[in-house]
C-alpha cells in the first residue's frame, strides 16, 4: 500500500476528527453540569488514537479544549495539553494492543498517568488546586491533611482520571468492534473490499 495514501488526511478522517471534538465537547459539558468527579472529555480523543494513532489522537483535544475554553469553559483552554498527551498516549495502547481483552486495566494506566502528571502540573502551578472539575471538592478535602495541596491534587487526579480514561477506552473498544469493517478501513487509510482499483477518498 501506498503510505502516502495511508497518512492523506481523507473526508473520512475529517469527519472523525469533527466528530471526535463534538463527543470531547458533550461530554465535557455533561459532566460539568452534573458536577461529577470525572471528566468525560476523552471519548473523542481517545477514539481517534485508537482509530488514526497518537499524532491524530492529540488533534480533538486541542480543538475541544479551545472551544470549551471561548465558550463554557476556560479551565479546559490551559487542560488542553494534557488532553494531548492523552490522545498521544491511546494511540501508543492500541498499537501496542493493550486494549484487548484482559489488559484493559493496563491500557487506562498507559494512558491516564502520562497525562496526569501534565493536568496536576497545571492544576497546582496554575490554579492552585482550583477548577471547575467535580473532582475538586476531594482535593481541597485531603489539601487539609498531612499530604498538602501538591500530592492530593495527584492523588486524586490519578484515581479520577484513571476511572475516566479506564471508562474512555472500554467505550471505544466496544465502538469499535461495532462499526462496519469497511467504514474502520476507509477512516485507517486502508483499501476495503472491493476497493482495489478505487483512490481512497
Amino acid at each position: 500500500m501506498d503510505l502516502r495514501k495511508k497518512h492523506k488526511v481523507s473526508v473520512y478522517r475529517l469527519c472523525l476528527m469533527g466528530m471526535a471534538v463534538v463527543m470531547n465537547a458533550a461530554g465535557a459539558q455533561l459532566a460539568l453540569t452534573l458536577r461529577l468527579p470525572v471528566y468525560l472529555d476523552s471519548i473523542g480523543t481517545v477514539m481517534a488514537g485508537a482509530m488514526l494513532g497518537p499524532f491524530y489522537g492529540m488533534i480533538p483535544s486541542l480543538l475541544s479544549g479551545v472551544l470549551l475554553g471561548m465558550t463554557i469553559d476556560i479551565y479546559s483552554l490551559y487542560f488542553a495539553p494534557a488532553g494531548m498527551v492523552v490522545g498521544f498516549m491511546a494511540g501508543m495502547a492500541w498499537k501496542m494492543r493493550l486494549a484487548e481483552k484482559g489488559r484493559m486495566w493496563l491500557a487506562g494506566a498507559v494512558v491516564a498517568f502520562p497525562g496526569t502528571l501534565v493536568s496536576s502540573v497545571i492544576c497546582a502551578v496554575m490554579f492552585g488546586g482550583i477548577t471547575s472539575s467535580g473532582s475538586m471538592v476531594f482535593v481541597q478535602l485531603l489539601a487539609r491533611t498531612p499530604l498538602g495541596m501538591t500530592a492530593s491534587i495527584f492523588l486524586v487526579q490519578a484515581v479520577t482520571e484513571y476511572a475516566d480514561r479506564l471508562m474512555s477506552i472500554f467505550f471505544v473498544a466496544v465502538l469499535m468492534k461495532s462499526l462496519p469493517y469497511d467504514l474502520r478501513c476507509r477512516w485507517k487509510g486502508e483499501l476495503c473490499h472491493g476497493d482495489s482499483n478505487k483512490p481512497l477518498q
